[in-house]
């Protein structure tokens, strides 16, 4: 009985491992010795044929030629808006779509390329890194600018719907006085950790110098904007540091009547928080930025828990911008208070719950906020 199961198992393995024509002249040698019937070789025959046809089923439904390096990854995120404030309206949209592109050409060389095609499609990221060491590497082409943790932080890991106002109005975003570069320029930059301590870098860098013109856009003046932002990682789950951007933007700043797009002083610095402990976070961080001869600043502080590990996180956040600090402007401040509610089903599909209560100091507005955004990643 073994000796019958052993051969069978030998028949078995010749008939997925082989060419059909080999497999099925073992299989008539075999029935003709009668150590396998005629019934137990058409079995295995039509086990072949469905193994076979299973093969060419997966080549033909994966089209793509791998490059040797290559990793390809991207996500979507879907909103659902319901919004109190007069004449907007509730609704669907496709929030962000993008695509990323990276590889490491060699242990010093790699790159990466990262697409946004929801809305009208742009290229993000497209630079070359040089990893000397762990102290000092560089990085080449376009990618986000060395200042604010929250501005930094990887878009669909961010457990936040909605950035920050004073990170918004300060990082080259939405309400910045740049225009929305989404946080990107083309530059250089050098940045390494250093003072390891049981694989923990005491102190991580990075400097850059940028055109200071955004998103895909060559410079247009000869004057370069420079970037620097400096962490102390003291033990594992702290994380304090600064930051400092000194520079210049083009743009019309309302002050006459005309369209005039003219030069102006844009600088910003700022102090950041991070603490991680057992399940509980607590990030906070302060900008002030000088926009011409307009002064502004704000913090946020927030605060979450994860009731269940890595799933179910529930978090509050305290959003406070002043737009101008001048003394004549003293009543035009932005509070926020925000509530969240994430689950993750694994660590790049997730749906979050928001509501966001807008506080104005001038004139109080109905304009609160309801989201809802599921997001899905590859």
């Amino acid at each position: 009985m073994k000796k019958r199961v052993l051969v069978l198992s030998i028949a078995a393995s010749s008939v997925f491992a082989v060419k059909a024509q080999t497999s099925n002249d073992v299989l008539s040698l075999l029935t003709q010795k009668n150590i396998i019937t005629q019934t137990e070789a058409d079995s295995l025959r039509a086990d072949a044929s469905i193994k076979q046809q299973e093969t060419d089923a997966k080549k033909k439904s994966s089209p793509v030629v791998a490059i040797k390096g290559l990793q390809i990854g991207g996500f979507t995120q879907v909103r659902y808006q319901a919004q109190q404030q007069a004449g907007k309206q509730d609704g669907f949209d496709i929030r962000r779509a993008r695509l990323d592109l990276k590889s490491t050409v060699s242990p010093y060389w790699g790159y990466k390329l990262q697409f946004e095609l929801a809305g009208a499609p742009k290229l993000l990221d497209a630079y070359a890194e040089l990893k000397l060491n762990d102290y000092l590497n560089f990085t080449i082409g376009q990618f986000k600018v060395p200042y604010s943790q929250e501005g930094l932080a990887s878009t669909p890991k961010l457990e936040i719907i909605d950035a920050s106002l004073v990170v918004d109005a300060l990082t080259a975003r939405k309400t910045d006085a740049n225009g929305d570069q989404q946080g990107f320029d083309i530059g250089v930059q050098a940045g390494g950790s250093f003072l390891k301590i049981n694989n923990l870098a005491l102190v991580e860098y990075k400097l850059g110098i940028f055109n200071g013109s955004g998103i895909n856009v060559a410079e247009n003046h000869q004057k370069k904007d420079f970037a620097g932002r400096l962490v102390f990682h003291p033990i594992k789950g702290i994380d304090f540091g600064g930051f400092i951007y000194n520079g210049y933007g083009y743009y019309n700043n309302n002050s006459s009547k005309t369209s005039v797009v003219d030069e102006h002083i844009r600088n910003r610095y700022g102090a950041e928080l991070n603490v991680e402990f057992k399940g509980a976070s607590l990030k906070a961080e302060y900008i002030k930025g000088k926009d011409g001869n307009i002064l502004r600043d704000g913090y946020y502080i927030s605060a979450g828990y994860y009731i269940l590990s890595q799933k179910l996180q529930v978090l509050v956040k305290l959003d406070n911008y002043d737009p101008n600090n001048a003394s004549s402007k003293k009543n035009d401040k932005l509070n926020y208070y925000t509530g969240i509610v994430n689950y993750n089903f694994n660590s790049t599909t997730r749906i979050q719950f928001g509501y966001t209560i807008k506080k104005e100091e001038a004139k109080e507005i109905k304009n609160n906020l309801a989201v809802v955004q599921f997001q899905i990643g590859f």
